[in-house]
């Protein structure tokens, strides 16, 4: 795995499943894949006469199905990097491939249309993707299903429960029949006790669709809890400082003591990181 010239910190514990399966994929002589992958990838915007450079030489990258998540202060570049992946903006400098993956993306606000039902807030990305109509209401109460809101299609965003809202967001992102779904912060906005509820309802979809997640959060214990890897960018411009294996002996809960001591080292480790900065 390619990363930026800064030295990169030691795994906290053993790698998690992901990198296992990998492992033992390589020893039964299949090669694993990538998913997603970063090579050199810079980002910089001009702002009068000077630039601003927001990445800087980001280098990685993500296997097929495993969930990684990304940290770092705020305006460390943790958002430029996913429109780059998405294609929503393109790298001024680097090289970034999904190999030819589907890619969706999820944001931290739901943005659902406000005049449309639930339904028809998924029936939205369906159409985009083409499918024929008498395929779509099926669809709809399938991907509904999935999201556990069956019987809520007809309810409009208005009627919905923040924690309902994101799920129909969520559900909308599977429409895309994404293999790889990149999401920006997406539970940032929701009181602990749904975030945590959602946390399990996203690892149990991920396991029963087989996703590649790239998941962006400014709370540490988020990733510990979802994360097989999680990756530290530098403070501004944003750069690899450090990526972290997360063991998976089992479920994990956001209060739980495996939990807490992944997040205490991440931490220690932005901690320092700002404080080289003098933030």
């Amino acid at each position: 795995m390619r990363v930026s010239d800064q030295q990169v910190t030691p795994p906290v514990h053993a790698p998690g499943a992901s990198a296992r399966g990998a492992a033992e994929a390589t020893a039964n002589g299949v090669k694993p894949v990538d998913a997603v992958s970063l090579v050199d990838v810079s980002k910089a915007y001009s702002t009068g006469r000077s630039q601003l450079l927001a990445l800087d030489k980001v280098s990685f990258t993500v296997r097929d199905g495993e969930f990684v998540c990304i940290i770092g202060a705020s305006g460390c570049g943790k958002s430029t990097l996913l429109n780059v992946v998405a294609g929503l903006d393109q790298p001024t400098s680097g090289s970034v491939s999904t190999a030819g993956r589907r890619v969706g993306l999820m944001f931290q606000e739901p943005a659902l249309f406000p005049w449309l039902t639930a339904g028809r807030n998924v029936e939205l990305a369906l159409r985009a993707r083409g499918v024929p109509k008498p395929e779509r209401q099926e669809k709809v109460a399938e991907l509904l299903q999935t999201v556990r809101l069956s019987g809520f299609g007809d309810k409009r965003p208005h009627e919905l429960s923040g924690g309902m809202r994101q799920r129909i967001a969520l559900a909308r992102a599977l429409a895309q029949d994404a293999d790889v779904l990149l999401m920006d912060e997406p539970f940032g906005a929701l009181d602990a006790m749904t975030r945590d509820l959602l946390h399990d309802e996203l690892e149990r979809i991920c396991a029963e669709r087989t996703l590649t997640v790239l998941f962006v959060t400014h709370n540490v214990r988020e990733a510990a809890r979802l994360g097989d890897r999680v990756i530290v960018l530098s403070s501004r411009p944003g750069r690899v400082i450090g990526e972290y294996q997360v063991p998976r002996s089992g479920p994990r809960r956001i209060d739980s003591p495996q939990v807490a001591g992944i997040a205490a080292t991440l931490t220690d480790r932005l901690r320092e990181e700002m404080g080289r900065h003098g933030n």
